[in-house]
C-alpha cells in the first residue's frame, strides 16, 4: 500500500500548467516541472503517471479556471446583449498588458495545436472541442447582440470573430499589440 500524497493536487497541477503555457509541451523536461511544483520526479509519476498525465491535467485546469469563467456570460441564459463586445474587451486588456499570462503566452490550446503533440489524437480532439466551445460562446452573444440576424450572416460573423480571437491568441507572444488589434476588428463586427 503507497503512501497517500502529502502535497496539494490542484497546486502541483497550476504550477505545471504555468510551466507548459510558457515553454510547450515539447519544451518542458521532468526537471523543470520537479522545480516547479516542488516535486520530486517519483511523486510527479506517482501522481501523474507520465509527463503527459500532468499536462492532460494542466489542460484540464487550464480550461476550468482560465478559459471557462472568461466565457460563461456567454453560455449562461440569458446571455446579455454586450456580453460578446465585453468579452472580447477583456481580452484586448489582456493582451494589452504585458503582464498577463495571456499576453506573455498566448493560449496554451492554440499553442499546442502547432507543436508535434497535436499529431496524438486525443490532444486533437480536446483542441477541436475547444474551438468548438469558443465558437458556440461566440455564436450565443452575437446571437444576443443581433437577434435578427439571418442564420447565414450570423454563421459568417461568428466563423470570424472566432477566427480573429484564435489569430490574436497565436500573435500574442510575438506581438501583443498585433493580437489587441485582432481583437478590435473582432469587436467592431458585433457592436
Amino acid at each position: 500500500m503507497g503512501r497517500p500524497a502529502t502535497f496539494d493536487r490542484d497546486t502541483a497541477v497550476r504550477a505545471a500548467r504555468e510551466v507548459f503555457w510558457r515553454q510547450g509541451f515539447e519544451g518542458v523536461a521532468i526537471p523543470d516541472l520537479e522545480h516547479a511544483t516542488g516535486l520530486g520526479r517519483s511523486s510527479l509519476y506517482h501522481a501523474f503517471g507520465s509527463k503527459r498525465g500532468l499536462f492532460d491535467a494542466a489542460v484540464q485546469s487550464y480550461l476550468d479556471e482560465i478559459v471557462r469563467p472568461r466565457l460563461r456570460p456567454l453560455l449562461h441564459d440569458p446571455v446579455p446583449s454586450g456580453a460578446l463586445a465585453d468579452y472580447l474587451a477583456g481580452l484586448a486588456q489582456v493582451f494589452a498588458r504585458a503582464d498577463t499570462p495571456a499576453a506573455a503566452n498566448g493560449c496554451l490550446l492554440i499553442n499546442t495545436a502547432g507543436s508535434p503533440l497535436a499529431h496524438d489524437a486525443d490532444v486533437a480532439e480536446v483542441i477541436t472541442a475547444y474551438r468548438a466551445e469558443l465558437r458556440h460562446a461566440i455564436d450565443r452573444g452575437i446571437r444576443a447582440r443581433r437577434p435578427h440576424d439571418d442564420h447565414a450572416e450570423r454563421e459568417r460573423t461568428s466563423a470570424t470573430v472566432t477566427g480573429l480571437v484564435v489569430g490574436a491568441y497565436a500573435l500574442a507572444r510575438i506581438s501583443p499589440e498585433e493580437a489587441v488589434r485582432l481583437i478590435s476588428t473582432a469587436r467592431s463586427l458585433v457592436v
